[in-house]
């Protein structure tokens, strides 16, 4: 069993920064997955982006976000900047409990297998 501890979320204005945080405990690995996915109210959860020994982003993200994981602390960060009123949302964090061997793999949420409570995002215009 892994256990996700989301923080870091929070109301900014647009053009802001903010980094989230996610701490992991129990059986974790560095050939683990692990990455951020978000939703917003009345949509899909989206994927946002991802870890192992390289990093996936969505495309809505790509140049503004950046995962970074701290094996030594089994924490995986999120930070976000430029943000746009459309990157509000619930975040969550999530982790595999085997290594991806498909790069595409990683934009799947059903292919994750523990998730975290998620923390709210809100970024104002």
């Amino acid at each position: 069993q892994v256990q996700l501890v989301e923080s870091g979320g929070g109301l900014v204005q647009a053009g802001d920064s903010l980094r989230l945080s996610c701490a992991a405990s129990g059986r974790t690995s560095s050939r683990f997955p692990m990455g951020w996915f978000r939703q917003a109210p009345g949509k899909e959860r989206d994927f946002v982006a991802a870890i192992t020994y390289n990093t996936y982003y969505g495309d809505s993200v790509k140049g503004r976000f950046t995962i970074s994981r701290d094996n030594g602390k089994n924490t995986v960060y999120l930070q976000m900047n430029s943000l746009k009123p459309e990157d509000t949302a619930v975040y969550y964090c999530a982790a595999g409990s085997r290594p991806f061997y498909s790069g595409n793999d990683y934009y799947s949420a059903k292919l994750y297998d523990y998730w975290g409570q998620g923390t709210q995002v809100t970024v104002s215009s």
